[in-house]
């Protein structure tokens, strides 16, 4: 009997150890909410590239991002933030060359597909990521013929998955292996669309600032 009973409390022992392991390691990727004046968009940042979202955990934890403009907006193609010379930014300043003072080494991998998050980035041999600056694909939709032009131009192969999302919903194919995915919007996308809509200057910056403000959601 006594054996019995330590078997069960083993076997019990147990039991609470696998769930508590699959309860710690099943959180979940981290989700944030970028929230502007024309409403607001949760995007799960990947953790198959765990640098970039570290470091934009790090900074949206560190309110980096208040106040910060969509500076750089272009229909059909994104809408781009993260440059920390855009708070406060008089009409007419040229921005887009601030950051954090380091880059961050690149994850590239996942495509340009319409909602998806990636890090910004000036010409560089290493195809190392801006510190901060970001986008958000807004994207067109695209043809079995486009998208074998760019699987043999960046040498890839799209799975049926990504074929199909890029004919249906649309995105930028044409930046794939060039920049950083590392999230995507999982609700809202609908602001993307708005946001792409407003009247830029000649240097595709909004003529009324579009502030965001990024907080974490989980």
């Amino acid at each position: 009997m006594k054996q019995i009973k330590r078997t069960t409390q083993l076997i019990l022992a147990f039991a609470m150890l696998i769930t508590l392991t699959i309860s710690c390691g099943s959180s979940g990727e981290q989700k944030v909410v970028i929230e502007t004046d024309m409403g607001n968009m949760t995007l799960v940042l990947y953790d198959s590239t765990p640098k970039h979202r570290d470091n934009f955990i790090k900074l949206v934890g560190e309110g980096f991002y208040d106040e910060l403009l969509f500076h750089r907006v272009m229909k059909g193609f994104m809408i781009q933030g993260g440059d920390p010379q855009s708070r406060g930014a008089a009409a007419g300043t040229r921005l887009g060359m601030g950051g954090p003072g380091y880059l961050i080494d690149q994850e590239i991998g996942a495509p340009h597909i319409r909602g998806t998050l990636a890090a910004a980035m000036s010409p560089n041999p290493a195809k190392s990521s801006s510190g901060s600056q970001f986008y958000v694909v807004q994207g067109q939709p695209q043809t079995d013929a486009s998208l074998d032009n760019f699987e043999r131009r960046h040498g890839i192969k799209y799975n049926e998955a990504q074929r199909e999302k890029y004919k249906t919903i649309g995105g930028r194919p044409d930046l794939d292996m060039g920049y950083t995915v590392f999230g995507e919007v999982i609700e809202g996308i609908e602001v993307v669309d708005k946001i792409a809509e407003v009247q830029t200057d000649g240097a595709n910056r909004p003529v009324q600032d579009v502030k965001m403000r990024i907080r974490l959601a989980n």
